[in-house]
Formats: C-alpha cells, structure tokens, sequence
C-alpha cells in the first residue's frame, strides 16, 4: 500500500497520566497473572515440605527423609498444565458469546472450587481434580486478561501494561514462595493449606471490581453494538482526551473491525484463521507465545526449590525466594525500556541471554558435579535466567495477542496459548525423569538441551519476528494483508489505516468551518430582517 503523511502525535495523548483512568482498570485485570505466580512459586514448594510429603508423599527409609513419588509429582504439576491447555482451548468459542469480563468472573468461580477442594482433601484423586480444575480457571484468567488488554489499551502504552502484567506474575511467585517459606517447616497439614487460602485473595477483588468496568469495545463493535462499544471506549480513555480524538480512534476500531468481518462468514472461526493472510498471523502468534516452553522456563520455574535442594544447595527455600524476586526486577526493568526499544530487540536479548545461563550452569555442573562451586553457580545462573526471562516473557505474550485481527483474536490467542501450555506440560513431565537422582540424574546438565532451544528462538525471531511498538491493532491488521515482510513492519506507512482517523477529523473541522462561516451570515440577516422591520414603521407612521 502506498505511504501517506504522518500524523503529529499528541503530547497530551502521548503522556501515561493522560491514560491513567485505563491504567489502572489494565492493571487490575492483569491481577489475573497473579494467579499465575502464585501457583508455579506455592506448588514448587509443595514438593520439598514435610508437611504436605507426610499426606500425599511417603517415608523414605533409605535416605531417612519423607518423599514424593516421581509419578505423584508429575501429576501434581502437569495436571494444572493440562488444564490450562483445555481451558485456553475453550476461550476463543466462550468469549465469541459471552465476552472477556464473563470469562473472568468464571475463571474465578471455577478457582473458588478447585481452591476449596485442595484445602479439604487428602486423598490424590480429588487432588489431581481439583488441579485439572484450576488449570482451567488459570488458562481463562491468563488469556482473558491479556486479550482484554491488549484490545482496551492505546498503541503507546501495551507495552506498559504488559509489563504490569508480568509484575503482577512475579509478585504472585514472590507471594506464594514466601508464604511456602514461612510454613514450610510445619509437620501438619497447614503447612500447604495456608499458603493455598491465598488463592481466594487476588480472584475476590478483581471480581467485584469488574463489576465497574466496561466490556473490550474491539469485541462489543464484533457483536454489531457500536453504541456500546463507543461508550466502553470513553470510560476507557481520559476526560481530557478531546470528543475529536476518540471519534478517530473509534473510527479507525469500527471501519477495520468490519472490513476484516467482511472478508470471512464469521461462521467457522476455527478455519477461518487458517486461510488467506490470516494463515500467517495465526502461525507467528502461536510460535511467539510458545517461546515461553521453548526456552526452558516451566521445569525451571516448577523446580527451582527441588532442583536447588537436589543440587545441594542448603536453604533452597530463601534461595527460591530470592529468585523470584530476580524476575519482579527484571519485569520492573523492562517496563522502563519497552517504551525506548523496539520489541523484537528486547526478546533478542531476552532469548540470548537465557540461553546462555541454562548453558553456564550446565557446564558448572559437567565440570564439577555436586560441589560447592557448582551449587554456587547454579543459584547465579538461575536467578539471572529469570531476570532476563521475566524482562522479555510479557513481549512475547504481547505480540502473540496483537498479530490476529479483531474477530480472530480470541480464538487464535487462545489456541496458541493452549499450545503453550502444553509444550509446558511436557516439560514438566519429562523434567523429573532428567533432574531426579532415582531417574536419569542429569541434574543442572538438563540445560544442555534448553541451550540449543534458545538459540533456535535467536534466529527464529531475527528472520521471522514483525516489529509492532507503538502501531495499533489496525495498523498491524494493514500491515498484514500488504503482506509486508517482517523486516519491513517498523517502516512501514499505514496511510489506509491513518485515513480513517482523518476522515473524522477533517469532518470535524469542516463542520467547524461551515458553523464559523454560517454565524456572520445568519447575524447579516438578522441585521437586514432588523432594518426591514425598521423602514417598514417607519412607513406607516
């Protein structure tokens, strides 16, 4: 497509406290990846507390220590994982009818079960259900928090919000190993139950403070309700933002949500993303989100506390909170970057950088298995693999929701989230039988094989990755049916797209203009009907 005249940004428009009625609302939805955190960081400690080994694991006479199966543990964890991936898989056909804030107040319901039951039992089939239960509430509460804000956000500020997002994530893990830290050295039960009432807190309060938000306006204008989604809209943005400037931003929503309708029967969704340009999309955003298994990240983030005390490590539980608190840095890092460097910069780094951590401690380990040094290296390499995961993971997230065009977007984030997961899943299955001593035992060498991982997402995001900062969604939906090649996206003129938004504002100024030329009209011919009026008394006195 042909390039077109840039718009002067706005500076009002371009300053986060111009937008900070959005902010907020962004942020506490996004209080859903707490849960997130929260799972991975309490569960992981789980598997090395007496107190939830003495109901679930059994006495190990050989090493005189309470254990888990390998098996039970590889339930425990995986089962929340498969969840995760059927309840992402269900997002796409729930939000079609429902929307993104009733896919939140359900994931919440089903947390509230699946909570209530953990607490309750001690038998492992209903352990194993209620974690199956709670993948599914933590795979709606990830994609509809993301893909809400992704739609409710400006352009500028995605960035911003994802990186609130991924706080959320990290203070979740810092929460749960805490709480974990704090009990685990109870002999009873409520060594585990404690920390798992923290999973009634964050659900609670997002559900009733969405009670006063609106609905996503990109998903009400998919429903045909402009009205409504016009109104979303305003209570999204700040006051001060002029009447002008949200009509364009709302035209721009409206004329590009229907176009990109009007291009498929809306009947078969499913295939629909398959076909034409949206074949692409669909296949960039699931390769962008499943970076987040690719790189190694779900053994590291279950394991940390057990793959720490089986490495020696002595106060594995101080350490894993330490660790933790490595990504809340590094995701307070990125979000003071995201708005200076392009996106696909910082998941180069990112990927770069973790790469080499799993292959240092790796390496540490092969040279010197078990000792001091070795133990020494591994928390070093682990605490920096999370800052660089946790600084560069919510981009990743990110792009995965802003490739797909409006109608798709539930469903194609959805099913590559699914597919996330399950390459989550099988990372968690498998690691066990690598870094577990009655297995193979490979310990720290496991990140021999996430190494070579990473590296192939290096090239992968260099070749294939589109730059899409500061563009929004119907930009990058322009972009996408141009066909633009992926190294060419930051480039790029949208001069379709900008016509929209100009359509309104020349409107509006011509109006302006043929009111400020009407005035002195109609005052001269209320001036002359005075004068008429006037002559014509004086006549007939």
């Amino acid at each position: 497509m042909a390039g077109g005249a840039v718009l002067t940004a706005n500076p009002l428009k371009l300053d986060l406290r111009s937008h900070r009625k959005c902010f907020f609302i962004c942020s506490v939805i996004t209080i859903a990846s707490f849960q997130y955190g929260l799972d991975y960081a309490l569960v992981g400690g789980f598997m090395a507390m007496p107190g939830f080994l003495r109901v679930f694991g059994y006495f190990n006479t050989a090493t005189n220590k309470w254990s888990i199966d390998p098996t039970v543990q590889q339930l425990i964890s995986s089962l929340m994982t498969i969840g995760t991936f059927v309840g992402s898989l269900l997002v796409g056909p729930f939000s079609a009818r429902f929307g993104r804030r009733h896919g939140l107040w359900a994931a919440s319901l089903l947390n509230f079960v699946a909570t209530a039951i953990m607490i309750g039992t001690t038998n492992l089939g209903a352990l194993y259900f209620s974690r199956l239960l709670l993948g599914v509430s933590v795979g709606w509460f990830l994609t509809f928090a993301q893909v809400y804000v992704n739609e409710a956000a400006p352009a500028h500020l995605r960035g911003v919000m994802f990186a609130v997002y991924q706080c959320q994530l990290s203070i979740g893990s810092i929460v749960g190993a805490a709480v974990d830290n704090g009990t685990h050295l109870l002999d009873g039960p409520e060594a585990y139950r404690i920390p798992l009432a923290v999973f009634f807190v964050a659900p609670a309060v997002q559900s009733f403070a969405i009670f006063f938000f609106p609905e996503s306006p990109r998903w009400l204008v998919t429903q045909g309700k402009e009205d409504a989604a016009k109104s979303a809209l305003r209570r999204l943005r700040n006051a001060r933002i002029s009447e002008t400037e949200l009509e364009a931003e709302f035209n721009e929503i409206a004329v590009s949500t229907r176009e990109q309708m009007e291009q498929r029967d809306g009947k078969h969704l499913w295939i629909d993303m398959w076909r034409g340009r949206d074949r692409r999309r669909t296949l960039l955003s699931i390769a962008i989100i499943c970076f987040h298994c690719a790189n190694g990240s779900s053994w590291v983030n279950i394991y940390t506390t057990y793959f720490l005390a089986a490495a020696g490590v002595t106060e594995a539980f101080s350490y894993s909170v330490m660790v933790t608190c490595m990504g809340l840095i590094g995701a307070i890092a990125s979000s003071f970057i995201v708005r200076r460097f392009d996106r696909r910069v910082i998941v180069l780094v990112g990927v770069g950088a973790c790469g080499l951590c799993q292959l240092a401690f790796a390496v540490a380990w092969t040279v010197a298995p078990g000792s001091v040094a070795a133990a020494k290296s591994i928390v070093a390499f682990i605490s920096l693999f999370t800052f660089f995961y946790v600084a560069y993971a919510p981009y990743a997230w990110l792009m995965g929701g802003e490739y797909p065009n409006n109608h798709l977007r539930a469903h194609t984030f959805g099913l590559a989230t699914a597919l996330n997961f399950l390459g989550n899943w099988l990372g968690v299955f498998t690691a066990p039988y690598f870094i577990n001593p009655a297995s193979l035992g490979w310990n720290a060498k496991y990140g021999y094989i996430w190494a070579g991982s990473n590296a192939i997402l290096f090239v992968f995001t260099w070749f294939c990755i589109p730059e899409t900062r500061d563009r929004t969604l119907e930009e990058i939906h322009e972009m996408f049916e141009a066909n633009v090649p992926a190294r060419k996206f930051k480039g790029y003129v949208c001069a379709g797209t900008r016509a929209m938004a100009d359509a309104v504002i020349l409107r509006d100024k011509e109006a302006a203009h043929a009111a400020h030329v009407e005035e002195p009209a109609a005052a001269a011919a209320a001036s002359a009907t005075g004068r008429d009026l006037s002559g014509s008394h004086m006549e007939k006195a």
